[in-house]
């Protein structure tokens, strides 16, 4: 009889299956008992190999836990809903839930994250890419679900980021292409026929971002110091439902099938005809009777920077002052429909403006100054960039303008202009040239008249004397 082995000892045997079998001790799970994990070959010195393989990463603490390791869909519930939620600011959280529903969990949802391969990842961008995603938007989807892997990897649920070993695709920056100084003159101009004027008068001519503009409020301008301060900004969130059941509070709303060709339901919709829902399908939050978290919300910037507080320009506080005597007549006005959000730009009935009209309002205001079409963006921030710079601006200052952390962003949003690049070109070439010889003044005799040199002229008057 053999001797009995020692506890937590590896053992190797021969089964009457006709396979070789190996049993590991890697320590103990959660109640308590020996967690021993079980591999199996057909022949002995390739279940040698996979018995130390497991041992080694017991030694190295890379093993993972114990149970079976969740699916792709299952994980990526868990980690946005307890653990990205704690972060993420709300915006970015709603796109994280959009390219998950949308592309992550139909993609690789059904594999198990220990045995996600890179092959599959590849696949999943290879066909979102032949679905007409841009580029851009495939690199986000991996980025969301390295840092879902990423956490998984560090609590010891898989043993490697499989996302690390893909390379997503390459991406383009955007060039920016903000209004010349004509461009923002006329822009201006024709938004000075609008009671919006001084919305566009901030975005344009401070470089303000649409959220932040249309959340700016009252208690936040100081007039008398002429400064702005964007504590908070206004976005458009995604509802979520507040009931127990999102599948059943959605049933008179789910549609299973999709639409035919010649669909006119939803012929005036600008994104086509919606997707069809999925069976387990937990969306139509904004039908929920105890919705929640959606709808327009005002919440703080991103970072901390952005909340620095920014100078006016002097020559904008009458306009402030006459804007904010406007709001007071429309106000009285409303009576008692007016609800009261203390917003610099409000509707007449004193609620913030929707950054979807907002928008609409940007391309006729495009299209009214003779301007090609361009993004808002581009419009806003990168023109006062690029104007600040044109006029002289060093661009430590911009930074601070633009409430940027870090130079190279401003960098981006700078855009060299033809002009300024050939007006540098020739003062660098008046520093380098030798300057061209003065002009001989009075009259001057010709090279017919005059064949012989200066000194010989000068030889023959001294023998004439």
């Amino acid at each position: 009889m053999s001797p009995r082995k020692p506890n937590n000892e590896s053992s190797i045997y021969f089964g009457a299956d006709g396979w070789w079998h190996g049993r590991v001790t890697m320590g103990v799970k959660n109640d308590g008992s020996p967690d021993r994990r079980h591999r199996r070959a057909k022949t002995e010195p390739e279940i040698k190999r996979k018995v130390k393989e497991l041992e080694r990463q017991r030694d190295e603490g890379r093993a993972t836990k114990a149970g079976r390791a969740p699916t792709v869909a299952k994980w990526m519930e868990t980690y946005l809903t307890d653990i990205a939620s704690l972060k993420l600011k709300p915006r970015s959280l709603d796109d994280y839930w959009s390219k998950t529903r949308n592309d992550i969990i139909p993609g690789v949802g059904q594999h198990r994250i220990d045995k996600l391969q890179p092959e599959h990842l590849e696949r999943m961008y290879r066909a979102l890419l032949d679905a007409g995603h841009a580029p851009s938007h495939v690199v986000k989807v991996h980025r969301i679900l390295s840092r879902a892997l990423k956490i998984a990897h560090r609590r010891r649920m898989v043993s490697e980021n499989v996302a690390t070993l893909v390379d997503p695709p390459s991406v383009d920056e955007t060039e920016a292409n903000p209004f010349t100084q004509e461009e923002a003159k006329a822009f201006l101009e024709a938004a000075a026929k609008r009671p919006t004027f001084m919305r566009w008068i901030v975005g344009v001519g401070m470089g303000f971002r649409q959220g932040e503009t249309l959340g700016l409020r009252w208690p936040y301008v100081d007039l008398k110091a002429e400064l702005f301060r964007p504590e908070w900004q206004l976005q458009r969130l995604t509802w979520r439902h507040g009931c127990d059941d999102a599948h059943a509070c959605g049933a008179r709303l789910h549609r299973f099938e999709a639409c035919p060709p010649d669909c006119t339901t939803h012929k005036g919709y600008k994104r086509g005809c919606p997707k069809p829902c999925a069976k387990t399908c937990t969306r139509h939050a904004s039908a929920c009777p105890e919705r929640k978290g959606g709808g327009l919300v005002f919440t703080r910037p991103k970072t901390k920077k952005s909340r620095n507080a920014v100078p006016i320009p002097p020559v904008f506080i009458p306009f402030l002052a006459d804007h904010k005597a406007r709001q007071a007549t429309m106000r009285a006005a409303a009576g008692v429909l007016w609800q009261e959000h203390n917003v610099v730009f409000s509707r007449p009935d004193g609620r913030p403006l929707d950054p979807r009209a907002d928008y609409e309002e940007f391309k006729e205001l495009l299209a009214e100054a003779g301007i090609d079409d361009r993004r808002l963006y581009d419009g806003s921030r990168h023109t006062a960039g690029t104007i600040l710079n044109e006029l002289g601006v060093d661009m430590t200052t911009i930074m601070e303008i633009l409430r940027h952390t870090q130079i190279s962003q401003t960098r981006r949003y700078v855009k060299g202009r033809s002009h300024l690049s050939k007006d540098a070109m020739r003062r660098m070439g008046e520093f380098f040239a030798p300057a061209p010889p003065d002009p001989v003044s009075g009259p001057t005799e010709t090279e017919t008249e005059t064949p012989d040199t200066r000194a010989a002229r000068s030889r023959r008057r001294r023998r004439i004397l």
